[in-house]
């Protein structure tokens, strides 16, 4: 296989760029929606402990079921509220930057890594507590997330730079 130039590594480099910034949308999207559940419904723990106990008694070994069912039992009206403020604050943050990012806007990519590091700290933070691999491969994604984002940053401040260098004609 022949290797890959300078031009088509940075068009992947790009493609894997904007799948992740996606990503991070979805799962910003995600966020707000479960978050306004969260918020809205005081319900939420028995449908989830509804749809859990459905899937342990059809599989009871199912790994996300028998997950989640370990921290029903913390989901009190005071956690509701915690984790319907974190993720909706945490989605509408990642949505604003995913679409800074998409539109190429220059402010978005310090700021973006800026934050995506805040949200490594604290996800090592709880990490220390909960031991989550979970968390850990969130971190381990918003750390490539964070590496593309400042790759492409540089390649769009080389090129705003070229642009405002006065041409040969021009001097």
């Amino acid at each position: 296989m022949p290797l890959l130039t300078t031009r088509e590594e940075e068009k992947n480099i790009r493609r894997v760029f904007i799948a992740s910034v996606f990503l991070k949308a979805v799962d910003a999207a995600l966020e707000i929606v479960i978050g306004t559940l969260l918020l809205f419904t005081g319900e939420v723990v028995s449908v989830i402990e509804y749809l859990v106990r459905g899937e342990l008694i059809e599989d009871p070994h199912d790994f996300l079921a028998s997950a989640v069912q370990q921290y029903v039992p913390y989901l009190s009206e005071h956690s509701q509220l915690f984790a319907a403020t974190y993720l909706l604050s945490h989605g509408i943050i990642k949505i604003f930057l995913a679409v800074g990012l998409l539109r190429n806007k220059l402010w978005a990519y310090p700021s973006a890594i800026v934050v995506f590091v805040l949200f490594i700290i604290y996800q090592l933070y709880r990490y220390a507590y909960t031991h989550s691999n979970f968390l850990m491969l969130l971190t381990v994604f918003d750390v490539i997330v964070i590496w593309l984002t400042w790759h492409e940053y540089t390649i769009l401040k080389r090129r705003a730079e070229r642009r405002d260098e006065p041409r040969p004609e021009e001097v």
